[in-house]
């Protein structure tokens, strides 16, 4: 028998009235309500109903149109229960979709209290009514699945994420006052949530900015202080903007802005964007500020001639200095850039010296703030060291995983059909691989490109929204459709390696120099050696980039005979190192087709032991539960 239950009424005056008559039920007791019409809905919490309701009715309030309230009723509630149910039905009708949500996003904490796990299954009722009365379309686990509910501005921050956004905040309104410029940095692993910082910050200071005067808010929510006059006036009329490198994120997060108040689709925009509006902004966020490109070669001509054009427009020349990044400082006043070193992917990601000065400087003006628990992983807070460790050739000792579900496959068909049973179960269950394997399927459909025992399948058909798409299941995804987004289960081949160096003919064993390169300007390399012309050496790491199976566009070329500087260990494209495009006499880098780090080759003198310890303690077909 549940204790709990929803009294609806036509929101009118008589209805208010009735309410401050009726006794302290409405006027002294925790209460949730949610005012709606046929298209929006507001979610409140209150300990006088009638009185709040009054406020919401007054004239000049925006939610005096709503047709409808419901009033949630329990005799166990508590002030922090009630907190927690107006911020779990925030998230879920934002999360739906089916109703605009009107809230204002003025600080919900994912706090502990007293019998919290006991309130859950009340919630789980309560949600389950409101869908009967049809606030809801979906079920929750449908709207737990869905972007629009991951990535909802409406989300309930743990304290690491607050303290977060609350220290930047006072600094960004210190120099709001004056004209100083500033560069505040969020850096995290992945899974921390970065981009829920990243979003929830533009959702508060867009409603900071709209708020008024007669507008009722929570004295006592997480972020009230800054709805203060002084505050407002500040935030008014800020010119805001989301850069976001990576293009299937990027079209989530635009989905996500476009169905939400005070948000809107153009805000969001990717560095190429930005290099050509000519809208200069008060505050630019910058999500994975480690994909911001270098001046390398683009996948394209068209964008390497747009690399050009922004730099000539910026700074009224085209030097190989000049970065994506540059474009965001030309832009802005000031910027919040969220980073992860260990994240780059490709050679023309903003290089590690870059990054490593953007953290120092940000941390001499104590701008620095560091995200460490995981959000994204349903395990200890070892894992995913334990994880590196393993990738790295080390023999860690084991750890407890609590209820985290993690199986090793000899068989790699029977790990798809593991992750089949999942995602039949509760959806959001993919296969993923490295680089090992080529993309033939692009150019012949019938081709298989992932070929490991038995197993026969392609590669993702789409790079833009892979993982929501049709038949997205029956594909294997990259780490360019991945990256960014959350899954249910993981299945993970650690296929064959992608090899850098060169093969001597008296050692077959020694692996080929693979690199293919591009000339100057997005044009092919010389195919015959007397057309090829030494650069000068400012310009050498600008031309060349690894053999990418997914790229057809690359041409094959002799790489400079130099050995490799600081290739164990570094990140792929991150750094004058990585990949060894700057390689000097024996290049002897290579790569797990999933890992970000590289590994000695067999063929380099004392890598041995680390290429026979990685290959004893990683079976080649991995499944796991790394995402919540």
């Amino acid at each position: 028998m549940t204790s709990f239950e929803i009294e609806r009424r036509a929101f009118t005056p008589a209805t208010i009235r009735d309410l401050k008559a009726a006794g302290d039920r409405y006027t002294n007791w925790p209460v949730v309500y949610l005012l709606n019409d046929a298209r929006s809905v507001y979610v409140g919490e209150t300990l006088n109903a009638a009185s709040r309701l009054k406020q919401h009715a007054a004239p000049d309030s925006r939610n005096r149109t709503m047709k409808q309230v419901r009033i949630v009723l329990d005799g166990t509630f508590n002030k922090s229960a009630c907190l927690d149910l107006e911020s779990q039905l925030i998230r879920y009708l934002s999360g739906d979709g089916s109703l605009q949500v009107t809230n204002r996003n003025d600080g919900v904490i994912d706090a502990e209290y007293y019998d919290k796990h006991v309130y859950e299954k009340t919630f789980a009722e309560i949600f389950d009514e409101l869908r009967a009365q049809g606030l809801f379309e979906k079920s929750r686990h449908e709207i737990e699945n869905s972007d629009l509910f991951k990535l909802s501005p409406f989300k309930a921050l743990t304290d690491e994420q607050s303290g977060a956004v609350e220290s930047i905040l006072d600094a960004m309104f210190e120099d709001l006052r004056g004209t100083s410029e500033s560069t505040s940095i969020v850096q995290g692993a992945a899974g921390t949530g970065k981009t829920i910082v990243a979003i929830y910050m533009i959702k508060l200071l867009t409603d900071i900015g709209a708020a008024g005067d007669s507008d009722a808010f929570e004295t006592d929510s997480a972020f009230s202080d800054f709805f203060l006059p002084d505050f407002r006036r500040h935030a008014r009329g800020l010119r805001i903007g989301l850069v976001i490198p990576q293009q299937s994120l990027r079209k989530s997060v635009a989905e996500v802005f476009a169905r939400t108040p005070g948000l809107s689709k153009a805000m969001v925009m990717s560095p190429f964007a930005l290099g050509k509006s000519d809208e200069e902004f008060d505050v630019l966020f910058v999500d994975e500020t480690h994909r911001l490109n270098r001046r390398a070669n683009q996948a394209s001509g068209m964008l390497n001639r747009d690399f050009r054009l922004i730099n000539e427009k910026l700074f009224g020349s085209d030097a190989d200095h000049w970065t994506q990044l540059d474009w965001v400082r030309a832009k802005s006043r000031h910027r919040i850039l969220m980073i992860d070193s260990g994240q780059s992917v490709r050679p023309a990601d903003l290089g590690k010296a870059e990054q490593r000065d953007l953290v120092e400087q940000a941390q001499r003006e104590h701008r620095f703030h560091r995200l460490m628990t995981q959000m994204r992983v349903k395990s200890t807070s070892d894992y995913v060291g334990w994880i590196r460790a393993i990738l790295s050739g080390e023999r860690p000792a084991p750890i407890d995983l609590g209820a985290y579900d993690m199986r090793f496959f000899d068989d790699p068909v029977e790990m798809r059909e593991a992750i089949s049973a999942r995602e039949n179960e509760g959806g959001l269950a993919r296969m993923a691989a490295g680089y090992g394997y080529r993309w033939s399927s692009r150019t012949d459909p019938s081709a298989w490109d992932v070929v490991a025992g038995d197993l026969r399948m392609r590669w993702n058909s789409k790079t833009v929204d892979w993982i929501s798409s049709p038949g997205s299941a029956d594909e294997v995804g990259s780490i360019h459709t991945l990256q960014g987004y959350d899954l249910n289960y993981a299945g993970v081949i650690i296929g064959p390696r992608a090899a850098v160096g060169r093969r001597s003919r008296a050692d077959p064993r020694r692996p080929r120099q693979l690199l293919r390169c591009q000339g100057q300007g997005g044009q092919p390399a010389p195919r015959h050696r007397q057309q090829r012309r030494r650069p000068p050496r400012a310009d050498r790491q600008h031309l060349c980039r690894p053999h990418d199976p997914r790229h057809a566009r690359h041409v094959r070329a002799r790489a400079r005979s130099r050995p490799a500087r600081g290739a164990a260990g570094a990140v792929p494209g991150v750094g004058r190192g990585g990949y060894a495009f700057e390689a000097r006499r024996r290049p002897s880098a290579a790569f797990d087709g999933n890992m970000l780090g590289v590994m000695p080759s067999r063929s380099s003198p004392g890598s041995s032991a680390s290429a026979s310890a990685t290959r004893t303690s990683v079976k080649r077909f991995m499944s796991a539960r790394p995402f919540s």
